[in-house]
């Protein structure tokens, strides 16, 4: 896992926070300093924690849990989608449905009415419908495309949710706090850390800064989903050679031929 410098953050403004009126006091311990009235985040402790975050979702990831990325704020959604997409993990970039984890049930639910939607389209049955009823159809899978799509292959409630910008995803903050997943996020010097497990303290409005946290994360990811992949094959090669090694140990029996 590669550690990211603290001359990598800066150089992506990773340090600049709100204005010193807008903060909230519980970033006090990760501000740096005041600058013409704007906050600046200690880029060494977000270092650390960012590694410390990085080392748990790597866990996360090995243990074959999902992870739900959330985002959709506008400079931040294409980045996350991405960086989400890349790590083979599920996001919302899109309005957050309310009771995407309190009311689980109820989303699988939508989730199974669009693959039936697909399966319509694959046997025919889609086009014995009406043209209106088709067009209907059609606005349906779109909207839960659009609301869904990413979430379609998680069957059951994440392990984790990483979050860009806790006050605007607020409503997804507190279904988390209520099912006990973890939570990390990225938190600005306007937000209140204690409201995540993980915190990582940066400017969670550039684009260049989501990005360079983001790419740090999902390598995370990335490098614990390696893991499992590894450990799944090597559990596989040990159980094939346990298997060879039985099979030539059973000596063959032969029947003695009556006198």
């Amino acid at each position: 896992m590669a550690k990211l410098e603290v001359k990598d953050l800066l150089d992506s403004g990773v340090h600049f926070g709100h204005l010193t009126r807008k903060w909230d006091p519980n970033m006090a311990p990760y501000i740096y300093m005041e600058r013409n009235g704007i906050h600046i985040i200690n880029l060494y402790k977000t270092a650390a924690k960012l590694e410390e975050a990085s080392k748990a979702l790597s866990k996360i990831a090995a243990s074959g849990r999902k992870i739900l990325f959330v985002a959709t704020k506008k400079q931040a959604k294409d980045i996350v989608a991405k960086k989400a997409a890349d790590a083979k993990m599920p996001y919302i970039t899109e309005r957050w449905p309310g009771g995407m984890l309190t009311n689980f049930v109820t989303i699988r639910k939508a989730v199974k009415k669009m693959a039936a939607i697909d399966r319509m389209k694959k046997d025919g049955t889609f086009n014995t419908l009406s043209k209106k009823e088709r067009l209907q159809v059609d606005r349906l899978r779109t909207k839960l495309e659009k609301n869904l799509g990413s979430i379609s292959e998680m069957t059951r409630l994440p392990g984790a949710l990483f979050v860009v910008d806790i006050k605007r995803e607020y409503i997804a903050i507190k279904e988390a706090q209520k099912l006990k997943i973890p939570i990390f996020a990225m938190v600005d010097t306007n937000s209140d850390p204690r409201q995540v497990d993980y915190v990582i303290p940066a400017n969670d409005d550039a684009s260049k800064s989501i990005e360079k946290i983001m790419s740090a994360v999902s390598e995370a990811v990335i490098e614990g989903l390696a893991v499992r992949k590894a450990e799944k094959e090597g559990k596989s090669e040990a159980n094939e050679t346990e298997h060879k090694t039985t099979n030539s140990e059973i000596k063959p029996t032969t029947v003695k031929e009556e006198e």
